[in-house]
């Protein structure tokens, strides 16, 4: 058995495990509002988010082509197995390590910065492609900002429509509507994250010379649905915690305005084959939700905390994939 081969088999394992944790690691957040507000029980909404995960890594693939060919170029990528080895070693530490203290941090910023950061390792700047990643990029930096006006503007709209209702018949009615959001919410985050593994495995395929298209092979898109379904099921009560309680103390009425604002996003994303943080999203929403509700509840000191978080994400993968990179370009 061939060395590449062998490397190959360790990607398609590492890049499963990777999105066993994003199972985890970020639908937390998707079902982070309505365990909070006791619209669904924790069993009962991870089992939701698992089956909805699921269904929704399925149905598209346009994410996935995006992270095979728009950072490097898969067809002239140096040492391309050993570049994804390192890059999913990188965002699966950097995952763990963020979960353990119960940080809802990006597992796309933690995967696109890592891959970055091995091909530089591998062949300089040059490898990158510079007009697909700075998209990216400009996606991941743009997409929260949308979830927070959408949220503030959705909430908005809520507090004038039910401003004359009863609270306690209001919140009674949105936690059923809640299992409705939670559901979308779900959905919306398997057919973006979970397409992150799906490229990850296909631009493998390519570099080692077993595929010649960017087309996903069914294959890789069922397994990692499955990665991803059953990650979901082991829930991630600490990133819940942090997500659902931490930013503001949240009602149905604000779970339901905050679902529908990041599922809004993390759609509209989809669709145009762009990869966003479902955490950053989901976090800014609920920030925007919290902004229009009553400023002063924002706990901004947990807000700044996962900022911070944001924007050191991407350069820590970066060089621990390069470390990652040496390390395993001495030993293959």
């Amino acid at each position: 058995m061939d060395t590449l081969f062998i490397v190959t088999i360790l990607i398609v394992i590492g890049a499963l495990i990777f999105d066993f944790i994003n199972g985890f690691h970020d639908t937390a957040n998707a079902i982070a509002t309505s365990v909070s507000t006791k619209a669904l029980k924790p069993r009962h909404a991870i089992l939701l988010a698992a089956v909805m995960n699921f269904l929704g890594a399925l149905t598209f693939t346009g994410v996935a082509k995006t992270i095979t060919k728009d950072i490097v170029d898969p067809f002239t990528l140096h040492n391309g197995s050993i570049v994804i080895l390192a890059a999913l070693i990188s965002a699966i530490a950097w995952n763990l390590i963020t979960w353990y203290y119960g940080i809802p941090s990006s597992s796309s910023h933690a995967i696109i910065g890592s891959i970055a950061g091995a091909a530089i390792a591998a062949a300089g700047f040059s490898s990158l492609n510079y007009g697909g990643f700075l998209k990216i990029l400009e996606a991941l930096i743009i997409s929260p900002i949308l979830a927070f006006i959408v949220g503030f503007i959705i909430y908005s709209i809520f507090k004038v429509v039910f401003k004359n209702h009863n609270l306690a018949k209001t919140n009674k009615r949105f936690r059923i509507y809640q299992i409705a959001t939670a559901a979308i919410q779900s959905y919306s985050h398997g057919t973006n994250d979970a397409q992150k593994a799906m490229g990850i495995i296909t631009l493998a395929l390519i570099s080692n010379n077993y595929i010649t298209t960017t087309d996903i092979p069914f294959w890789v898109q069922l397994s990692c649905a499955i990665a991803m379904g059953v990650g979901t099921s082991v829930g991630g009560w600490k990133i819940i915690k942090t997500v659902g309680g931490g930013i503001m103390k949240l009602r149905p009425v604000n779970g339901v305005a905050a679902d529908l604002s990041s599922a809004l996003i993390i759609f509209g994303a989809t669709y145009i084959h762009l990869p966003v943080s479902s955490t950053h999203v989901i976090s800014s929403a609920i920030l925007g939700v919290g902004t229009s509700h009553r400023v002063k509840g924002v706990k901004w000191n947990t807000a700044q905390r996962i900022v911070i978080t944001w924007f050191i994400t991407l350069p820590i993968a970066a060089m621990l994939a390069a470390v990652v990179y040496f390390i395993l370009n001495a030993i293959f």
